[in-house]
């Protein structure tokens, strides 16, 4: 693996996370006007730097994925219900529906079917949000694999067919980019490499042509895949594409979280501002008192991407 590749995944563990960080004090907020765009980690309520739920439930992900030779559902919702238990500060309403009912001793098929059936239709962000963990584990497998790993991970919470393809799609867009695709490319490439529903199809056709005003941002993973695929082909810079995005406001932390992780494949994490890299900053485990900086993100993203093919080790 050369030097520009191992660049590129540790952009996105250290990406995804800086976007997380930087959109949380403006999650819930109104949609900040150009003039005023905040440019800096600043609090909210974490202290700044502070990353949230978005990615502490990647680093699960992650955990899951380095212990076991494949993706182990069970193992995976087993690290969700420690999770969960140890009292995160934010947790989304249908994540936490299911955690409830993993927590009442039910497996987590039951569980993520039977938070669905009170609203068939909703389609969440909190799948994609967490996703990018898989594309580095998965970064030399075939395609299809890169593709069930996604969509299994998914469906231990959200089983709603746009999440599944939503989180398969930005893990497709995450690899070609990681292996060199200019941006139109990979985002060509994941078009043809993901089966997607026809709605969220149509999003992703027209995201590159949005304008600002016309993006929502909400939890909807249609409108993140959006915002996301917005600010990443309709700027020159990681800084920019961030800056776009999480300045939309509503649901800024996650939005910025898989607007860093696309933008860290691409630009990688030389490209990351320093003053936001050394902002970042999270305690993982919860409640255990190790605080988690860009170093300990730089050390997981070499981890996953030698996990599953140790001939990628420089």
């Amino acid at each position: 693996m050369d030097a520009i590749t191992a660049d590129r995944l540790r952009g996105v563990a250290v990406g995804a996370a800086v976007g997380d960080a930087l959109g949380m004090p403006l999650e819930f907020g109104l949609a900040s006007h150009p003039d005023h765009f905040i440019k800096k980690m600043r609090p909210g309520r974490l202290p700044a730097g502070s990353f949230t739920d978005d990615t502490e439930m990647a680093l699960a992900l992650a955990e899951c994925l380095l212990t076991n030779a494949t993706l182990d559902t069970d193992d995976l919702a087993r690290r969700f219900l420690d999770w969960y238990n140890s009292g995160p500060l934010d947790i989304g309403i249908h994540t936490s529906a299911v955690m409830e009912k993993l927590a009442a001793g039910k497996n987590w098929q039951t569980a993520s079917q039977e938070a669905q059936m009170p609203n068939p239709d909703n389609a969440g962000n909190g799948s994609v949000m967490r996703c990018w963990p898989v594309a580095l584990a998965c970064c030399w497998d075939e395609r299809a694999i890169l593709s069930n790993y996604s969509r299994l991970q998914s469906s231990v919470t959200h089983v709603h067919e746009e999440c599944l393809a939503g989180c398969d799609f930005i893990n497709q867009m995450i690899v070609s980019l990681v292996k060199g695709a200019g941006i139109q490319e990979a985002y060509r490439q994941a078009l043809e490499n993901t089966s997607l529903p026809e709605g969220l199809r149509q999003s992703i056709l027209l995201a590159p042509r949005r304008k600002r005003d016309e993006l929502r941002n909400t939890g909807w993973v249609r409108h993140t895949v959006e915002s996301a695929l917005w600010g990443l082909m309709n700027t020159n810079s990681f800084e920019e594409a961030l800056i776009q995005v999480i300045n939309l406001g509503a649901d800024a932390d996650t939005a910025g979280s898989v607007t860093g992780a696309l933008a860290g494949a691409y630009y990688g994490l030389a490209a990351v501002p320093a003053e936001w890299v050394s902002a970042l900053q999270g305690e993982w485990p919860l409640n255990s008192g190790n605080i988690w900086r860009s170093a300990d993100f730089i050390a997981l993203a070499d981890k996953l991407a030698v996990s599953r093919n140790p001939d990628a080790r420089q």
